[in-house]
């Protein structure tokens, strides 16, 4: 019902992507080796809370990490967290290694890291198993997402 979800959601956004089924990965670089990409084109969906309860999505290339000084100063705040994996779900509707802004249950910001520019990128599916191919410039321009140095 997610991957229907994600489908529904980049319909409505005017957004091409292509949904890929693949086993089970234990690491990012096997997971990059599957989909027959390198480790950075896989874009991590990351849910991210505030302060106040609300959360952002951080999207950061795979091989990176959040530079969380770089993405408070980019949402203009001083407290930023990785909510648990209960958290996450209540805030997406996704469980962690299948979240996608596309589909949440709420539209929370997006934060895009902007080394994905310029090229076509995999990400969560919205379900374990799946992938989903999109170019990454379409998926900022559809999210209205925030393209910043939020990596490191």
């Amino acid at each position: 019902m997610t991957r229907e979800r994600v489908e529904k959601a980049a319909r409505e956004l005017g957004l091409a992507v292509e949904v890929v089924t693949r086993p089970a990965a234990e690491s990012l670089e096997q997971a990059a080796e599957l989909l027959g990409i390198a480790p950075s084109d896989i874009v991590k969906s990351l849910v991210v809370k505030r302060k106040d309860g609300t959360f952002l999505f951080a999207l950061v290339p795979g091989d990176r990490q959040i530079a969380w000084s770089k993405l408070r100063a980019v949402v203009g705040v001083n407290k930023l967290q990785l909510p648990d994996a209960a958290q996450a779900f209540e805030a997406t509707g996704y469980q962690r290694g299948t979240i996608t802004p596309l589909g949440s249950t709420t539209a929370w910001p997006v934060y895009a890291d902007e080394r994905i520019s310029g090229r076509r990128v995999a990400m969560g599916g919205g379900e374990h198993g799946l992938s989903l191919f999109v170019d990454a410039d379409a998926l900022v321009r559809a999210l209205d997402a925030t393209l910043a140095d939020i990596s490191d």
